[in-house]
């Protein structure tokens, strides 16, 4: 969600029920501002808040010049003071979700243990063996919130183009979906590295503009239908697609203007049950 129309963007996702205080948006409309500065983003994004049992964590996203590559996040308990979030591999993210259960507590330092079962191999054939692996609450966080990105961010198609250099960038020509278009799922796209694009037949690629197709559709997840919830809200003047897999992420955009963006709000735990709710 753009730090440049926060105050406007937070009033057409509050029918989800989270928001935030006039004091934190307030301390967010002036501190975003100075992280831009200091840190010299091209864009910063109020990403959402992940609400933990002490504290909540407030996080903020900047980007650079390739905005699906290029970017940090940072965390704040205040909406003042940022810390920066360390950076996360593939299986980084694969312990910290093994080794984390439950709510975050709201400290940084706290620590989660899991045992995990190795396998080596000997002279004598392959030997299982126990090893007790830590992973501190700040790291669970960034894997959070690499695993909410990579999973369910959500874009209006066009809204972003791939230039002739392989850079991801917003369309400054896009004026947004139509009434009729903002109805129809495939219309929105995961902002991620596509993982079902390579998959599509000759004849559907020939259709699709590499330009701007270059990104997985929402209605190709599955189960297909029921990974996500589509309305109309504001009158029907606002488009709204909440995630079912991850409960708290909300997307917003107004048809046939520029507007969109999405936030997180939630405990930042994915939701297990999705399977015997459909």
């Amino acid at each position: 969600m753009d730090s440049n129309s926060l105050y406007y963007s937070l009033d057409l996702v509050s029918g989800s029920g989270h928001t935030l205080n006039n004091e934190q948006r307030a301390a967010l409309q002036t501190s975003l501002l100075i992280l831009k500065k200091n840190y010299k983003f091209n864009r910063i994004l109020f990403w959402g808040k992940i609400l933990g049992i002490k504290r909540d964590y407030f996080i903020a996203q900047g980007k650079g010049q390739d905005e699906m590559k290029d970017k940090k996040c940072l965390y704040s308990f205040n909406c003042m003071d940022w810390h920066l979030l360390p950076p996360v591999s593939d299986s980084e993210v694969k312990e910290a979700s093994q080794a984390a259960r439950g709510r975050f507590v709201g400290e940084p330092a706290h620590e989660y243990e899991y045992l995990e079962t190795r396998i080596q191999a000997e002279k004598d054939g392959a030997v299982e063996s126990q090893v007790l692996v830590k992973v501190n609450e700040e790291r669970r966080l960034a894997a959070t919130v690499h695993q909410i990105d990579d999973e369910v961010s959500v874009v209006p198609r066009q809204a972003f183009i791939r230039t002739p250099h392989g850079l991801i960038q917003t369309n400054r020509s896009f004026e947004g979906l139509s009434h009729s278009e903002a109805a129809k799922l495939n219309n929105f796209l995961h902002f991620s590295k596509p993982k079902n694009l390579k998959k599509k037949s000759i004849l559907q690629m020939s259709d699709l503009d590499p330009s701007i197709d270059f990104l997985d559709p929402l209605s190709d997840d599955i189960p297909q239908g029921g990974s996500w919830s589509l309305q109309f809200e504001c009158g029907s003047n606002v488009c709204v697609i909440r995630s079912l897999m991850w409960l708290g992420l909300t997307f917003f955009h107004v048809p046939m203007t520029p507007q969109h963006g999405y936030i997180y709000m939630g405990e930042g735990c994915r939701n297990l049950d999705l399977p015997f709710m459909l």
